[in-house]
This record gives structure tokens, sequence and C-alpha cells, in this order.
């Protein structure tokens, strides 16, 4: 009986010198390393209780054996990056194309925390004057279409430049669409994705994609009856595409929100 109360008391005496030598070196203290560094390690307690080699670097949480006191020494902080940029003007003249605005990362992220955000965004534009300053509007062709808040923001851009036109609103009944549109995920773009074949859409015609003679836009189908399938285009992703018919021309549109687009 001597003989097992010693060896047990060894067993504890041993346990109890090495809680104190991990006191001083165990756990995450002054470890906190980023990536993956199979170096960034102790001799601990890990956070599945299990005794032995465990890391405080990076990617101990994606494999599961971190020290017990990583989540605390080295707490998760996610990528933080800066406001965007104002929006560039478009890429090309007198043809579908798209903008870009951009942020930058402020910090990156460290201990396992969110990963940093997309840093670039484009979506769809079209500009009305020639690298010459000629006006380049056409009223022939499909209609070219994009979200309403391209529209809010085109108009604080021309109130300098353009004459005042409340312009008109064309509704439309879509009647085919491709399957690019709800296949659509980018962040601006994504208003693709409530186009449906059998709903009733407006869309708004103004300056400047309104030509000044005509006073048209694009592919509007003005000239045309209801019975005329007519085409148009979503500006921004080209394969975005579908007919639908005119329903009638009024002053103001009324559609919801998410089925009111702008000529452009």
């Amino acid at each position: 009986m001597s003989g097992i109360a010693v060896k047990g008391g060894c067993l504890v005496l041993l346990a109890v010198l090495l809680w104190l030598v991990n006191l001083v070196e165990g756990g995450c203290s002054g470890k906190c390393c980023k990536g993956r560094d199979p170096t960034c390690s102790s001799t601990d307690w890990r956070m599945d209780r299990v005794f032995g080699t465990c890391f405080c670097d990076g990617t101990c949480k994606h494999t599961g054996d971190c020290c017990y006191d990583y989540t605390q020494v080295c707490p998760a902080q996610p990528c933080i990056v800066s406001e965007w940029s104002p929006w560039s003007g478009c890429a090309l003249q007198c043809k579908p194309t798209y903008r870009v605005r951009r942020r930058s990362i402020e910090r990156e992220p460290m201990n396992g925390g969110d990963p940093c955000p997309p840093l670039e965004e484009k979506a769809g534009c079209m500009e009305y004057v020639s690298y010459q300053g000629q006006h380049c509007a056409q009223t022939h062709g499909p209609a070219f279409i994009t979200t309403l808040e391209y529209n809010i923001e085109r108009r604080k851009r021309a109130l300098s430049t353009e004459s005042e036109d409340a312009g008109f609103c064309m509704e439309f009944k879509l009647e085919s669409l491709s399957q690019q549109c709800t296949m659509e995920t980018q962040p601006h773009a994504r208003w693709m994705q409530y186009l449906r074949e059998g709903y009733t859409v407006c869309v708004i015609c103004q300056p400047p994609a309104m030509n000044s003679a005509s006073h048209s836009c694009q592919g509007d189908g003005t000239d045309f009856d209801g019975n005329k399938i007519l085409h148009w285009q979503a500006v921004g992703n080209p394969r975005c595409r579908g007919t639908w018919r005119k329903v009638q021309r009024v002053e103001q549109c009324s559609c919801p929100v998410v089925h009111s687009f702008v000529f452009i």
C-alpha cells in the first residue's frame, strides 16, 4: 500500500510541476503568430482538452489544435477596409460599359478573423459625349437599361450641364429574359434578379439618355404599338437580355422600386 501511495504522490507532484512550468512557458502568451506556423507552439492543454503540443498560429482554430487560452490571448480581429472611393467615369464613351469604385485594406485580419471583403466593384454605365465632345446618344437598337439608383447619381452630375427635363416613363410587359439575369450576384448587378417574365416594369427616359431632337431614348418603342416585340439589354451584364412589349407611356412611373429602371 505504501508503494502505491508513494507512486500516487509522485504522479500528483509531477502534475503540479508541469502546471508550474506551464504557468511560465505554456499557453499562447507572447506567441500569437500569423498564418500557418508549426513553430508557433507550446506544451499545454489544447482547446479539445488534450495535453501535449498545442499551437497559437492563425490556422489552429481550423485544425483544432489551439492552446486552451488562444481565444483569450489572441482574439480574432476582422479585416478592416476603408470607405468606398467615388465612382469612376465610364471606361468607354458612346457604348454600354462599366464604372469602378475601390477601397483599401486598413488592417489585415488576424488570428482567424473575418477575411477582407472585395476591394473593387463594377457597375454598368454609359457616357453620351464622345472624346471629341459630340453628343452620341442613339434612338435605334435595343434598349439599354440599368437600376434606378444609377439615374439618381446621373441626375446629380448632370444638373449643372443638362437642361431640366422631367422626361417620361415607359411601361413594358416582360416577354422573355435570359437565364444569366437570375444568376447575377455582383452587388451592383443584383437588380437583374428581379426581372421576371410576365411582370410589368417601368423605365424612365430622361437626359442625357434622351435624344434632344426626338425626345426619345434608344429602344423605348415610342414609334411602335403594343404588338411589337422590342429588345432590351441590361448594362453591366451583356448576357442578361430579353424582350418586352410596350404597355403605355406615362408622365410618372408607378412601379415598385425593384421593377423600376432607367434607359441608359
